[in-house]
This record gives C-alpha cells, sequence and structure tokens, in this order.
C-alpha cells in the first residue's frame, strides 16, 4: 500500500489526540506500522521554549508537514496530531502528500474548554483556555502562554475537508468508530 496521511485537526480539548492515538491503534493492529506525528510533543524538540506566536507555528508546521511528507513518500501510514488552526497549513500539507486527508473534530468552544481544563500539565500548559480568557479580560501577561486557538486566534474550517466528526457529545469510542468508517473507505478508493 502507498505511504498516506491523516491530520486529526481541531481545537485544543476538542479530542483530537485521543481520536489520533486511537487511530495510531487501530492501523497498527491491521499491520499498517502507523507513526503518529504529535505536535505538541515535536513543538518542545524544534523550540524548547515555545512563544506559540505565528512565526514560530508557520516554522513548526513547516517542520511537521515535511516529516509527514518524507515518510509518507517511503510508504508509511501518517497521523499527523495538530490543532493547524489556519488553513493554509492543512492545504500546503494537501498539496505535498498524494494520498491525503483530513479529519476535523469539531467541538463547541464550551465542550473543548471544559475537557482542556481537566487535562494535566504536560506536553502543552494546563489551563490553556482560562488563562486566555482571564488575561484578555485583565490584559495581564501569563509567562509561557502564546496565542491561543479559539480565543486569541479563530481556527479555520476546512469546508472539504474529508471528514468532520462533531464529537461535542461523542463518546471516544464513537469518535473512533466514525473515523475508522470513514478511513475504510477512503483507504478502499484508489489512489
Amino acid at each position: 500500500m502507498a505511504g498516506f496521511a491523516i491530520w486529526v485537526t481541531g481545537l485544543p480539548g476538542s479530542g483530537k489526540s485521543s481520536l489520533a492515538r486511537g487511530l495510531e491503534r487501530e492501523l497498527a493492529a491491521r499491520g499498517l506500522d502507523p507513526v503518529r506525528l504529535s505536535m505538541d510533543e515535536r513543538r518542545k524538540a524544534w523550540f524548547p521554549e515555545p512563544r506559540y506566536d505565528e512565526d514560530e507555528r508557520r516554522k513548526a508546521y513547516g517542520f511537521l508537514v515535511d516529516e509527514a511528507a518524507a515518510l509518507a513518500g517511503q510508504g508509511r501510514a501518517v497521523i499527523l496530531d495538530a490543532t493547524a488552526h489556519r488553513r493554509s497549513v492543512r492545504d500546503a500539507a494537501r498539496r505535498r502528500i498524494p494520498r491525503f486527508a483530513e479529519i476535523h473534530v469539531r467541538c463547541g468552544l464550551d465542550t473543548a474548554m471544559r475537557r482542556e481544563a481537566g487535562r494535566p500539565q504536560g506536553q502543552v500548559m494546563a489551563g490553556l483556555y482560562a488563562k486566555a480568557l482571564e488575561r484578555k479580560r485583565s490584559g495581564a501577561e501569563v509567562p509561557g502562554l502564546g496565542q491561543v486557538v479559539g480565543v486569541d486566534v479563530p481556527f479555520e474550517e476546512d469546508p472539504a475537508a474529508e471528514c468532520v466528526i462533531d464529537n461535542t457529545r461523542l463518546a471516544k469510542e464513537e469518535t473512533l468508530a466514525r473515523a475508522l468508517t470513514f478511513l475504510e473507505t477512503w483507504l478502499a478508493e484508489a489512489p
């Protein structure tokens, strides 16, 4: 099978990372040897003290697309786990990777905020939305907090995304099942 890339996009807290990990497990179980590229993990390697500003995001997404295109070119099944709030970034990947699909995990901002509030400190600062909203309200700076997608900058949806799953009210298992249903059909199509 020729290499391909699936970009799982959505707001922070939308459930995209859970979905990407689930897809990685399922594709591995089907013998496809997937590789998951997580922007949260890679950004820390490229930018040890990330600023999350537009210039840094542009560079980071350029690196991510380069890596995904190289891996897909080697015949790998690539899963990109990254917000990619600018449609132009996803369009660049689409141009570079012949077999490419976007799975957009749509989620209401209130739901994403509630989910993200429960996320522990890890690769990304915990409590992003609450801190961004407080900064917006008070003007007080928050060390290490860059622009937050959904609060400071909008997410640009692509009406031509190959798969859109609104998981505002779905369990993780149902979101994964819908994505797998899409992938089975998409992968069966001739390249």
